[in-house]
C-alpha cells in the first residue's frame, strides 16, 4: 500500500510569495503498485528521459536491483485534482548503517531524473520541492540520505527542478552531439572525418552480408546480444578492466529491456549493429525517444575484422539514422573516451546533490560530496587521471 503524507503548512511559504501547489505525496514500496500512474506519465505532456521509462527500470529491479537489495521507493506528488505532478523513481538500501535512497538502475543509466508533468516543471519553486522532501521524511523508512546522482541540469529546454535543490556538478561530463533540424550530415559529422570512416568502411563493404541495421526482431536481438555477451568479457580483460555485464542479474537486466517492446518496434534498449554473414562485428545499445539517443554499451569483434575501426563505423551510421529520422540530440554516456570527443563537441551538464534528512544523513553527505569532488578534480587532470588508470588496471590484474 503506498503511505500518504499530507503537507498543509503553508505559511511559512506564503510569507515568501510561495506556496507549493502539491495536495499530496504518495510513496510505494513497488513497481507494480505506482504502474499505472507512472506509465500514464510516459507522454509528451511529461518531461522525462528514456532511462526512467517503467519497462527499463522495472528490468533493471526484477534482476539486478534484487540481487542488490534494493527496495523501491516510488515517489509521487499529485494537485488537489488528484493528478499527478511527478513520480520520483527511487530505491532505498542500508549502507554502513545509513539508509540511503538513490534513483534506479545502478550504473546503467547515463541520466537519472524524475518524470514531471510539463508545465508543473517549468514552474515548480522551492516550496514544491521541500513539500515532497517533507513527505519522504517523514516516511516509517526512515531515510537518513537522498544520493541523487547524475542528473541533467535542462531537459528538452526546460530546467530541471531538482536543480532547486543543493547540488554540485558530477565527476564526469557527458559529451553530446546536437543535431540541429535544418543540418545536412556534413554539419553534423564533418566531410573529412566522413571520408576516414567511408575509407575504412570499404574494407568491410565487401564481406559478403555486410549491414547496418536496428535490431527489430526479437532474433536479430537475441543473436546481437550473444555475440555481446561472448565478446565483452574478452575486451575487458583485454584491458585490465573488471566486467560490470557479469555481476548478478545484469545480463537478464540487460536481454529483458532488450525485448520490451515501448511503442511499435521501439524497445526499451535499441540494439544498432554492424555484421557480415560470418559475425556480429560491432554492435551499440542504446534508448531513445523520437527526440534524443543516448548510447548505453557496445563491443566489438575480436577477428582481423577489428582493425577497420568497426565502432566508429557504427557510431556514424546510429548518427545518420536518428538524424534522418528528426532526432534533436545524441549522446555516448558518461565519460571522456577519445572516440566519443571525436563524435561530441559539447558537454551535457549534469549534477548531483546530497540530501541528508537525519544526523547520520550529514556526515555520509560530506562524504559523499567531498569523494565526488576529489573525483572530479582527479578526471580534469590528465596526470592524475592517467595514474588513476594505472592503478585501477593493476587492481584488476
Amino acid at each position: 500500500m503506498a503511505s500518504v503524507a499530507e503537507h498543509e503548512n503553508h505559511a511559512a511559504y506564503a510569507r515568501a510569495g510561495a506556496v507549493s501547489v502539491i495536495a499530496d505525496v504518495a510513496i510505494y514500496g513497488s513497481l507494480t503498485e505506482a504502474e499505472t500512474v507512472w506509465r500514464g506519465m510516459e507522454t509528451p505532456d511529461h518531461l522525462h528521459t528514456s532511462f526512467q521509462r517503467f519497462d527499463f527500470l522495472n528490468a533493471w529491479q526484477s534482476h539486478a536491483g534484487a540481487h542488490l537489495n534494493t527496495k523501491p521507493f516510488i515517489v509521487v506528488a499529485s494537485d488537489r485534482e488528484g493528478r499527478p505532478l511527478m513520480l520520483l523513481p527511487l530505491g532505498t538500501a542500508r549502507e554502513n548503517g545509513v539508509t540511503i535512497a538513490r534513483f534506479l538502475g545502478g550504473k546503467h543509466p547515463t541520466f537519472n531524473m524524475g518524470l514531471w508533468r510539463r508545465d508543473f516543471a517549468a514552474s515548480a519553486c522551492k516550496a514544491d520541492i521541500d513539500t515532497i522532501l517533507a513527505a519522504i521524511a517523514a516516511h516509517c523508512d526512515r531515510i537518513d540520505l537522498l544520493a541523487l546522482a547524475q542528473q541533467p541540469q535542462r531537459w528538452d529546454g526546460i530546467l530541471n527542478p531538482l536543480m532547486l535543490l543543493a547540488h554540485q556538478p558530477s565527476a564526469n561530463a557527458c559529451p553530446l552531439l546536437p543535431m540541429p533540424a535544418d543540418a545536412v550530415p556534413e554539419d553534423i559529422i564533418s566531410s573529412g572525418f566522413r571520408r576516414r570512416i567511408r575509407a575504412k568502411e570499404k574494407k568491410l563493404k565487401v564481406l559478403p552480408g555486410y549491414r547496418f541495421f536496428v535490431a527489430r526482431t526479437d532474433e536479430d536481438i537475441a543473436r546481437a546480444l550473444d555475440s555481446f555477451f561472448a565478446i565483452k568479457p574478452l575486451r575487458m580483460a583485454a584491458q585490465n578492466l573488471p566486467n560490470v555485464f557479469a555481476e548478478a542479474g545484469i545480463e537478464t537486466f540487460v536481454r529483458t529491456a532488450c525485448l520490451a517492446r515501448v511503442s511499435g518496434e521501439d524497445r526499451a534498449i535499441m540494439i544498432h549493429a554492424l555484421e557480415c554473414d560470418d559475425e556480429v562485428i560491432a554492435m551499440f545499445a542504446g534508448v531513445a525517444d523520437g527526440n534524443r539517443i543516448s548510447m548505453m554499451f557496445n563491443t566489438y569483434t575480436m577477428s582481423e575484422n577489428a582493425k577497420y575501426s568497426p565502432g566508429l563505423i557504427l557510431l556514424r551510421n546510429i548518427i545518420d539514422h536518428y538524424a534522418a529520422l528528426g532526432y534533436r540530440a545524441f549522446d555516448i554516456g558518461i565519460g571522456t573516451d577519445e572516440y566519443k570527443l571525436q563524435f561530441c563537441k559539447g558537454n551535457e551538464p549534469i549534477f548531483d546533490s546530497f540530501i541528508p534528512l537525519s544526523a547520520r544523513g550529514r556526515l555520509a553527505a560530506l562524504g559523499m560530496s567531498s569523494l565526488n569532488h576529489a573525483k572530479r578534480m582527479v578526471k580534469q587532470n590528465p596526470a592524475l587521471m592517467s595514474m588513476a588508470n594505472r592503478l585501477r588496471a593493476a587492481l584488476h590484474r
